[in-house]
């Protein structure tokens, strides 16, 4: 109930960011018709956020006969989390990261990178989806993908600003051009700010849930400690073309030469790995992460493999029909 609340919100304070640029920008005309766009957007997000997100992300679907192991180790997961074992995705980019989106458990989805597949091993890479599948089961991910997509449209209607609202004769507009121009710097910086308080509490909750889901706190802040450092020197080519879904991945995806990292959607890696190594004292783990017996699970692909095996894609291609992995 808490996270309904919450999640409402936060829509209401970006629908009234909305309304706020579209008065600066045509006066009470221009509000009435961005509260209009708004309530379009808010309905549009809330069916079809999670579908354009994957899009953008250039993420692929994969069954279980593509990707056995990982779907595997997904199911057991979601079983343990007590949710529906969601779609899962891959992401073609060097860059080890993942997230999850959908606006129920009922149709949620997790992707992940093949570089995440390629970098992390095994049990890192199940604490990274334990995380993501923490989100879906606080409903995170409906309040993080509809404010993605809300922030990429204010910053989208601000720019409309410079084009239909900045002229000095506008006299619906209190402050003319000077209005819009505000328009174009403030309201994009009122969005990052929305979208950090969407994103670094949860973060936190996240982890302490994927950790407990998991049952591996020291693989998932191992899993954090990699992914931080590969990502800032790792370009994720998709994720800088819509820095405004930053916040849905588990750490930035965005590159340190880009200003976006100036308006942080992420705690600092150290503090959360300071925090799971207090819950793996607490679970009774060392520094390490051992304990006393080991119990039989997912934590490493069948049929003796070293890790899981990521899917190769080449432009033109049917991905749906996609044969041996490599």
């Amino acid at each position: 109930m808490f996270n309904l609340i919450r999640t409402g919100v936060l829509i209401a304070a970006l629908t009234a960011l909305f309304m706020v640029v579209g008065y600066f920008i045509g006066g009470q005309t221009g509000m009435f018709i961005a509260f209009l766009f708004a309530a379009g957007t808010n309905l549009f997000a809330y069916w079809n956020a999670d579908k354009m997100v994957l899009s953008m992300q250039g993420a692929v679907e994969v069954d279980p006969r593509q990707a056995p192991d990982l779907y595997r180790m997904v199911e057991t997961l979601a079983s343990r989390a007590g949710l529906p074992t969601p779609k899962l995705y891959v992401i073609e980019t060097a860059q080890p990261n993942a997230f999850a989106t959908g606006r129920n458990p009922q149709n949620a989805a997790v992707a992940v990178s093949s570089g995440l597949l390629n970098t992390l091993t095994s049990a890192e890479v199940a604490g990274v989806v334990a995380h993501e599948l923490a989100h879906i089961k606080n409903r995170d991910t409906l309040t993080m993908t509809v404010t993605a997509t809300l922030a990429g449209a204010i910053s989208m209607l601000a720019q409309f600003g410079l084009f239909f609202g900045g002229g000095n004769n506008n006299r619906d507009n209190p402050l003319g051009g000077i209005g819009a121009l505000l328009m174009v710097f403030l309201a994009p910086l009122a969005a990052a700010l929305v979208q950090m308080a969407v994103s670094r509490t949860r973060e936190y909750e996240a982890d302490k849930d994927g950790a407990l889901i998991s049952g591996e706190p020291m693989a998932l802040a191992s899993a954090l400690h990699k992914i931080s450092s590969i990502a800032q020197r790792t370009v994720n080519v998709r994720a800088e073309r819509n820095p405004a879904m930053a916040h849905l991945y588990i750490t930035n995806p965005l590159s340190g030469a880009r200003m976006d990292n100036l308006f942080a959607t992420h705690p600092a890696v150290e503090n959360r790995i300071a925090a799971l190594q207090q819950l793996a004292a607490e679970m009774g783990r060392d520094d390490r992460g051992y304990r006393p017996a080991p119990r039989p699970d997912f934590t490493e692909p069948s049929r003796g493999t070293s890790g899981w095996r990521v899917p190769q894609f080449s432009e033109g291609e049917d991905r749906r029909s996609r044969g041996p992995w490599g």
